[in-house]
């Protein structure tokens, strides 16, 4: 069977359309954006889902991952600027905004990223004290979130997170910190054990100072209970009343009698001739007592001489 020229040029046109069709139907997965560039230029960026191209005039460019992505930061040797040596490392992270710009504005993306990253992490932290770099990292990784996101800014790209994963100060440096923060402590806790007695003695010497004014004051008034008896007496006698004088001499004799009885070393009281009289006397020394204080007063006066002057029991008596 002869094939006449019509019947070959068919078949290989098929063949051409179905060669035409596979190099003009891209396919972009989700998540990636793809540069076209048409004799090297380029002309268009082709988003997820199926996309046509001029072929064999089109082509793909770069194949941009749109998500965010990580990029480790190595770690380095930081001085501070106290002249403290310091390894730091990190984590970046980070997302393509605009494909185009992140393929065709620099040259090896995650590399210019890396050391961007890491130039700005010797400058920010090399200007910071070294306690200052323990104890603000949030601060620094601020800044340097800030730092470098306006520097790649231009490449298409956002920087989302830039953070310090650990500060390795040399172990001398550690041991010598250790031994400042006990120190510190010890000085925290001594001025608290002083501050502590010291309002212990403040509270005494006020306990005591109050002790001592109202021991005055009792004493203060005692002084003017007796001035005023005193008083009381002497204006009797001024005024010429003998038996004002009388009942004064037998209070301070009764007084007398009262403290000798009450001795534990005496166990025979060799008494005076006239305590006798006295003691028979006592309903006398009442009346006075009404004459110059009155009724009542008197009563419970002579009542308190009795008790105090009853005679304490002694020996048989040796004639």
């Amino acid at each position: 069977m002869l094939f006449s020229g019509f019947d070959i040029i068919i078949p290989v046109l098929v063949v051409l359309v179905l060669l035409l069709l596979f190099a003009g139907i891209k396919t972009v997965p989700q998540g990636f954006n793809y540069t076209v560039e048409r004799f090297g230029r380029y002309t268009r960026t082709l988003t997820p889902g199926l996309n046509l191209i001029v072929p064999f005039i089109d082509r793909v460019g770069a194949k941009m991952n749109m998500m965010e992505q990580v990029l480790d930061v190595p770690t380095q040797e930081v001085i501070t600027r106290d002249n403290a040596i310091v390894a730091v490392d990190g984590v970046a992270f980070y997302q393509v905004l605009t494909a185009a710009e992140a393929a065709y504005q620099v040259s090896g993306l995650e590399n210019a990223i890396l050391n961007l990253t890491m130039t700005n992490i010797r400058s920010v932290m090399g200007s910071m004290d070294l306690d200052e770099l323990l104890s603000n990292r949030d601060a620094i990784n601020e800044k340097l979130l800030r730092i470098v996101d306006d520097a790649a800014s231009p490449w298409g790209i956002k920087m989302t997170r830039v953070e310090i994963k650990d500060i390795n100060p040399p172990a001398n440096l550690v041991e010598s910190m250790a031994r400042q923060m006990m120190a510190e402590r010890n000085k925290r806790a001594q001025i608290l054990e002083a501050e502590g007695l010291k309002q212990a003695e403040i509270l005494e010497a006020e306990g005591r100072k109050e002790a001592a004014f109202r021991d005055a004051e009792a004493r203060e008034r005692a002084a003017e209970a007796e001035a005023r008896a005193t008083q009381v007496v002497s204006e009797a006698i001024a005024a010429g009343d003998v038996q004002a004088v009388n009942y004064f001499v037998a209070q301070k004799y009764t007084e007398a009698l009262a403290t000798i009885g009450s001795s534990s070393n005496n166990k025979i009281v060799l008494m005076p001739f006239e305590a006798s009289s006295l003691i028979g006397s006592l309903g006398g020394i009442g009346s006075i007592a009404r004459e110059v204080f009155g009724e009542g007063n008197a009563a419970s006066a002579t009542s308190q001489r009795v008790s105090s002057a009853r005679p304490p029991r002694t020996g048989p008596s040796q004639e």
